[in-house]
Parts: C-alpha cells; sequence; structure tokens
C-alpha cells in the first residue's frame, strides 16, 4: 500500500481555500511561504500532468504492440498476439519500398483491454526488414480522442531489439496537445527510456511490465509549466491503470517537489512531499477510467 500518513488535498472547498490563502504576500526572504507553495504545485496540474504522460505511454505502447506483432512473427522468438489489440480495431497495411505504414483506425469509439476508450487514427510508420537490431517508429496521431480528450501530435521511437540484459527497449521523443472535455489545452513534450523487462512474447498482454526514466514538460493554460524528471525509474505494468511505483522530481518557477507513486500496488494514490519535508496524499488523474 501507498502511504497513508499525509494529508488528502482532494475536495473542492480546501483547493478554495488554498487559492484563497495563496494571495498572502511572500515572506521578508522573498521566498514562497508554505500556504503558497501548496497553491504553486496545485493538484489539478499535477492530475493532468499524470494525465499527459499516461496518453503519451498508452500511444507509445500501442505502436510498439502492433510492432511486435510483426517482429516476433518474423524472428519466431514468441508468441505474437498477446490479445490487447481490441478486434474494434481496424488495421491497414502498405507495404511500398522497403517502408511499412500501418494506419490503426479506431472508428468513433474503441476500447482496449486494459479500459482506454479510443477514436480517431495512430498511424505508424517502420522499415520493413526485421533482421535490424535498431529501428525507428514514427507515430502521427490523426482526429484522435483518448477517454474523450482531443489529442493532436505523435512520436519517434527508437527500438532496440535487445539490450544489454537481453529486453526491448525503446528510446522515445514525443510532443502532444490536448484539449480535455473542458476545454482546458495543455501541451506536452517528452524524451524518456522505455524498457520491456516483462512479458515480451509470452501471448498476454497482462503480464508486460515496463521500466521508464526521462523527464516531461507540461505547459497549461497562462503559460503555467511543469517539469517532471525521474529520480527513480518508474515502474509501468500493463494490467494496471496507474504507475505502481517509483519517484518524480517536479518543478514549476522555483518550487520543487517529489511525487512517490508507491510500493508497487495498484491505485491511484501518489504521496508529494515539499522541500520542507511535509507530505501529501493526491490523487492521480481526473478522466475515466
Amino acid at each position: 500500500m501507498k502511504k497513508r500518513n499525509a494529508k488528502r488535498v482532494l475536495t473542492a472547498g480546501l483547493l478554495a481555500t488554498m487559492t484563497w490563502l495563496g494571495s498572502c504576500e511572500k515572506d521578508s526572504e522573498g521566498s514562497l511561504s508554505e500556504v503558497e507553495s501548496r497553491e504553486e504545485m496545485e493538484v489539478v496540474a499535477l492530475q493532468q500532468a499524470d494525465e499527459a504522460e499516461w496518453i503519451a505511454e498508452e500511444v507509445v505502447n500501442l505502436a510498439e504492440e502492433v510492432y511486435a506483432v510483426e517482429e516476433l512473427t518474423a524472428t519466431g522468438k514468441g508468441i505474437p498476439l498477446s490479445g490487447f489489440i481490441p478486434e474494434c480495431l481496424t488495421i491497414t497495411t502498405v507495404r511500398t519500398n522497403g517502408v511499412v505504414e500501418k494506419t490503426l483506425d479506431f472508428g468513433q469509439g474503441c476500447e482496449t483491454p486494459n479500459g482506454n476508450r479510443l477514436s480517431g487514427v495512430v498511424f505508424l510508420r517502420y522499415e520493413a526488414d526485421m533482421e535490424m537490431a535498431t529501428k525507428t517508429l514514427i507515430v502521427e496521431l490523426r482526429e484522435f480522442t483518448f477517454n474523450e480528450i482531443a489529442v493532436e501530435g505523435g512520436a519517434e521511437i527508437l527500438r532496440l531489439r535487445s539490450n544489454a540484459a537481453g529486453n526491448p527497449q525503446s528510446e522515445v521523443v514525443s510532443e502532444f496537445k490536448g484539449t480535455w472535455p473542458d476545454g482546458e489545452v495543455a501541451s506536452w513534450e517528452g524524451n524518456r527510456t522505455r524498457e520491456w523487462i516483462e512479458g515480451y512474447g509470452s501471448g498476454f498482454w497482462g503480464d508486460n511490465v515496463f521500466l521508464i526514466t526521462g523527464s516531461q514538460t507540461l505547459i497549461r493554460r497562462n503559460d503555467v509549466v511543469l517539469n517532471r524528471t525521474t529520480i527513480s525509474p518508474l515502474k509501468r505494468e500493463l494490467s494496471c491503470r496507474f504507475l505502481v511505483s517509483g519517484l518524480l522530481q517536479i518543478s514549476r518557477n522555483d518550487l520543487v517537489v517529489e511525487l512517490d507513486f508507491g510500493d508497487g500496488s495498484c491505485d491511484a494514490f501518489g504521496v508529494l512531499t515539499y522541500p520542507d519535508g511535509s507530505m501529501e496524499t493526491i490523487t492521480l488523474r481526473r478522466f475515466r477510467p
């Protein structure tokens, strides 16, 4: 279980109180007071940053899952179909001059096995030669939505078939922009390493596990910028809707906090630690699931 000795900051009333108290002046040193610090690192911004990272992770995972089917079929080093690619997804493949182009069409709405509802198109392109040790996958979104969030942008994935530990590994550079159903808009870009440590080629998507390191920058309305950097690797189990462990450093202006995803439990909570050592438990994400 994740830590429960921290204070909850989830009710609208408390958030409103934080906003009012945030108008207090800075102390004589010019540094942020504790109340202002909590206002500065508002929970809604942290939730949106987590949602943005989740969208990027799911898009990249989908692209790699589709690519892995072809790689495993060609190499015979595992079971190609894991059951993660939903039947409602229409995949069209075109091969031209040694390049594979796949159109992943989710139509007006298609749900993945782990509960995300997608619509629109993901375009995937890569070289056809399955003997290459490294390969670049290009991902582009077209009229795409993720749990009712309209998302545009894409990613470039440099995929290593086998790293020093014998695992598939990807270096991902991504850039996205999202519009939430309530009208909130944010853009985010990231650079991260994604190691597939368990479940590759097993034939069942639910045992897939990844370790993720790197950074993300989120820009919200009024040019509010949050930077997220991995301190210890983030562990992603595909069967869980949330990161199960790992530690992030998050900064906004001069305020730096840490976000702990826990000890392996699959739940919606994270623990924030402020510069003075105080902690708060927050709920991650607002959208379904």
